[in-house]
């Protein structure tokens, strides 16, 4: 929207935009010991000091001011942040009571480490969201979030919910034009992925699904590599990774 076509708003822009994340790296750790390693690979590269790194940055790509973190590594795995965050900086005695009014605007991010028992597949996933109320967009964040993780698959929902009011007292209840997602994706994002739209446009609801479009088996063995294995071993882990990046991209079981 152009500086000249923005809405001029009766009081607080209520909106509240709402951006999620699932994302999953695929790996293939063939013996019980390289999938122990691929979790600890896993658990040190996204640890809740690397993930605090990484919504900070995305509270200044969005000009959100940030009032509070937590963050927490668990056992065995994964790890949680949570920043809550403002349109405006809050200082002063009042502060306490601001956060407790502004709990709609936040950035979280939980990570999921998890191998398969018998298959030698292993995944991760990371759970964001990051939720404004106010002019501020989570959708300016977008390329960075695909672009801080090993993203063979990225699902995402961005809704808008609630109204504000122009100077005439009328509502609106979306304050930018969007169709898709992929709108506010860049050239190479859209060019390594292949997507899939599922959008309901009367409820300001988009959702939109992504997958890498190369495969090169190389990329997807942890503590090995190709050379290391015969043409028969490869074409089954091949299988199994193929077979796993559909059943994440459909959310259903497929048959093998």
């Amino acid at each position: 929207m152009s500086p000249s076509s923005k809405l001029k708003l009766h009081g607080f822009n209520n909106l509240t935009k709402s951006l999620s994340f699932n994302i999953y790296d695929v790996s293939y750790a063939r013996t019980a010991q390289q999938q122990k390693e691929y979790i600890e690979y896993i658990d040190e590269a996204y640890n809740a000091e690397r993930l605090t790194g990484i919504l900070t940055e995305v509270a200044h790509i969005i000009g959100a001011n940030i009032l509070n973190v937590a963050r927490q590594d668990y056992e065995p795995q994964g790890a949680s942040v949570t920043m809550l965050i403002s349109e405006e900086p809050v200082d002063g005695p009042e502060k306490e009571s601001v956060v407790a009014h502004l709990d709609k605007s936040h950035i979280t991010v939980h990570t999921y480490p998890e191998t398969h028992p018998d298959h030698g597949i292993s995944t991760f996933r990371a759970d964001i969201d990051v939720s404004t109320c106010g002019v501020i967009s989570p959708l300016k964040a977008l390329n960075y979030l695909i672009h801080s993780f090993e993203s063979d698959i990225v699902i995402m929902d961005y809704r808008v919910r609630g109204f504000t009011r122009n100077v005439r007292g009328r509502k609106h209840f979306i304050d930018h034009k969007i169709d898709s997602i992929q709108n506010f994706l860049d050239r190479g994002t859209k060019e390594r992925y292949q997507m899939v739209d599922v959008n309901v446009y009367q409820e300001n609801l988009f959702h939109t699904k992504m997958r890498v479009k190369e495969f090169d088996l190389d990329d997807y063995l942890f503590g090995e590599g190709v050379k290391d294995l015969d043409e028969k071993t490869q074409r089954r882990i091949r299988r199994q990774v193929h077979h796993e990046f559909e059943e994440i991209f459909y959310g259903r079981n497929m048959p093998k």
